[in-house]
């Protein structure tokens, strides 16, 4: 499947109640996703096996990355190999793009769906 957008202002939808990963392209080896994000809001901590790419386009925010947490900002890029840990909290409203190679399974989203439900990103 090919996609192309103008810009990606056109697919920011952010959500009061958590963060709003938006599909922009995708097929068997790679997801490309717009990532929005009021502030506070975040994806917790969790060690999926698939690798992650992601550029910070708007706002700013932390990156755990393995043993290692740094600060986003517009313009941050970060490699995250399958199976290292990563987590993403905004500190402000946050835009995203992520690109994730393979696509994820259930498996790999089970930590985030329990955190998420006891609130915690760590």
């Amino acid at each position: 499947m090919s996609a192309f957008l103008p810009a990606y202002h056109q697919a920011v939808d952010f959500r009061p109640e958590q963060f709003n990963p938006v599909l922009l392209a995708g097929d068997s080896q790679m997801r490309v996703l717009l990532v929005c994000f009021e502030p506070e809001q975040f994806i917790p901590l969790h060690q999926p096996g698939i690798a992650l790419a992601l550029l910070v386009l708007e706002g700013e925010g932390r990156l755990i990355a393995g043993d290692r947490e740094e600060g986003l900002r517009p313009g941050a890029v970060a490699f995250i190999s399958a199976g290292e840990a990563r987590g993403i909290q905004a500190d402000t409203r946050m835009v995203v793009l992520q690109v994730v190679s393979p696509p994820p399974v259930e498996a790999d989203h089970a930590e985030v769906v329990r955190r998420l439900r006891e609130g915690t990103w760590r």
